[in-house]
């Protein structure tokens, strides 16, 4: 394990048998924790965990695709302390520094004409809202998502998440319609050219590198969607610019500029979630939409934009935001709060500062290149792919067959890779991939360690299988 100078405070706290029965008693859900021994984690420091035994583990999950300049960051930790002891709370009735700050630094990240920002608390709530301005603004109801996405799992957003285990069997939010993900390793079609990501799928195909026959292929599937699944004129389309949930799934090249061409047509507007692909995570730029040279209309952020403290945003246009408060009075009590922006305006400093974009970009590239060897190593790795620091492993019985490995043979693995110090993530409509998604400060020699971690997780699997 590669060396760290942090040394963590000892744990003198409740006894980790208590925790589980206080868990299982008064936490609901119960049981969500990873791994058959939940984690009692302590300190964090950077891309580093610690838990109550004080034993090290190299974070390359980031809380579900939150910490991205890195756990108790020096300087966002000194900006809140300043804060909390000068301000905590005023709500919207009252003007306040950070939230002004904080407001012009981010609407300058971000093209015009999306300059208007309505502070959530969540990505969820963000989510919500941006619902909520596409029907205002359209005055339509129909609006379409992915299947297999996730934008939220409040009661209203539940509509635009796809993905089996958050669904319920009650009512779900009217006017929302699900479409064909366009998924060039696991859908109906795909080959050797359509990502945009140095690692391709293992699938063939006769396009010139500049031509995507897969994606013209899903394009025909969301036209007909169009014209069977929704009415005439819709309200919009919500989409995630790599969906992560999902096990960070990517879409042919130009499917996304198409897609949005086609719902402005029906007097739509674009709604770009970038929850898990904002703020330089992907590498070659700052925001995901902009990987596929488009402008959406809407833009929701959150997890990233304050490296764990809870808050989100919505990012339009001033057409927009205007057809909304016509329509209502938008108001959030706890939505901008000065704690949080001046964390938000610390994290935007913190990313520009130390070049995270850039480390995402050169590290991202590095290990995506370095997992694809093992995926012509191990048959049981199906593919590798991804973009800057968001990187999905996808595991399958086999190559040719595709079929997903099962989901007691993914947790073993990932019980394996947590043994030896590394925390991964791990979803998939079918639990059967590793999502990889580390704080934007990891290095090459953290990276090395985690594939061989993993190398050596997968080489304990076909072991236990031979046997």
């Amino acid at each position: 394990m590669p060396p760290c100078d942090f040394i963590p405070e000892k744990y003198q706290s409740l006894a980790y048998q208590r925790v589980l029965e206080i868990n299982n008693q008064h936490l609901y859900p119960p049981r969500t924790a990873y791994f058959a021994e939940p984690l009692l984690l302590h300190q964090g420091h950077m891309e580093w965990l610690f838990d109550h035994e004080g034993n090290r583990y190299l974070d390359f999950f980031s809380g579900i695709v939150t910490v991205g300049v890195g756990h108790c960051h020096p300087k966002v930790n000194a900006v809140a302390q300043k804060q909390l002891g000068r301000l905590w709370h005023t709500s919207p009735i009252f003007f306040n520094l950070p939230i002004h700050e904080y407001a012009e630094k981010l609407s300058a990240l971000l093209p015009e004409p999306l300059k208007v920002i309505f502070f959530t608390n969540s990505g969820s709530e963000a989510n919500d809202l941006a619902m909520l301005m596409a029907r205002a603004h359209s005055t339509n109801i129909d609006i379409i998502s992915f299947r297999g996405a996730y934008h939220g799992g409040s009661p209203y957003i539940l509509g635009l998440t796809n993905v089996g285990y958050f669904k319920m069997e009650l009512p779900g939010a009217a006017g929302c319609e699900s479409t064909m993900c366009p998924d060039v390793f696991r859908g109906p079609w795909g080959g050797s050219h359509c990502r945009d990501s140095p690692v391709q799928t293992i699938r063939k195909c006769s396009c010139a590198p500049d031509c995507c026959q897969a994606k013209d292929q899903y394009i025909e599937q969301f036209k007909d969607t169009l014209s069977t699944a929704v009415a005439k004129s819709i309200a919009g389309f919500f989409v995630e610019p790599i969906q992560g949930v999902s096990g960070i799934v990517q879409y042919p090249k130009g499917f996304l500029k198409e897609a949005f061409k086609l719902v402005r047509e029906r007097g739509g507007v674009c709604i770009s979630d970038e929850v898990q692909t904002g703020f330089g995570r992907l590498g070659s730029h700052y925001w995901g939409f902009q990987t596929h040279d488009i402008v959406p209309d809407i833009v929701t952020l959150a997890k990233g934009i304050g490296n764990g403290f809870p808050m989100g945003a919505v990012v339009t246009t001033p057409e927009i935001a205007k057809s909304l408060a016509k329509r209502r009075f938008c108001f959030s009590t706890f939505g901008g709060n000065p704690l949080a922006c001046a964390i938000g305006s610390a994290v935007l400093e913190v990313i520009k500062e130390e070049n995270l974009q850039e480390n995402s970009q050169e590290v991202g590239t590095y290990m995506l290149l370095e997992l694809a060897k093992l995926r012509d190593e191990f048959e049981i790795v199906g593919d590798v792919r991804g973009k800057g620091l968001m990187i999905g492993i996808e595991m399958v019985k086999d190559k040719m067959s595709r079929q997903p490995l099962p989901p007691e043979e993914v947790s073993q693995i990932h019980e394996d890779c947590k043994h030896m110090g590394l925390l991964v993530g791990k979803s998939g409509i079918f639990s059967q991939t590793f999502r990889i998604a580390p704080p934007m400060c990891i290095t090459k020699p953290e990276v090395d360690f985690a594939v061989e971690v993993f190398r050596s997780a997968l080489i304990q699997h076909m072991e236990r299988k031979a046997k």
